[in-house]
């Protein structure tokens, strides 16, 4: 077996288990379930995006790569403040997000 079936292969692997990220983004039960799938999905992403470059020997892929996860970072980010946002206001008698 060669370096790059190998490479083929784990790449393969990684978009399965991709695979079955993607059934708890549909039937997740809450919506931090399906946030954590949905992060599965950009980091296996960017895993199988790697291989397949160095695999393929495609270099401009590695900077594809980079750039989807910095937007897995952002979205994160950006799904962890409209969730801390919307629970601010039922904790507390002010509503100042402190627990009592």
């Amino acid at each position: 077996m060669t370096m790059s079936g190998f490479l083929f292969g784990a790449a393969l692997f990684i978009l399965a288990t991709v695979a079955l990220g993607l059934y708890r983004v549909l039937r997740g039960p809450s919506g931090f379930d399906r946030m954590m799938a949905a992060q599965l999905i950009g980091s296996g992403g960017v895993a199988v995006m790697l291989l397949l470059s160095f695999a393929m020997e495609l270099p401009p892929i590695v900077d594809a790569a980079l750039m989807l996860a910095i937007l897995v970072v952002f979205a994160s980010a950006g799904f962890v403040n409209s969730s801390s946002r919307s629970t601010e206001g039922s904790e507390g008698e002010a509503g100042d997000g402190y627990r009592r």
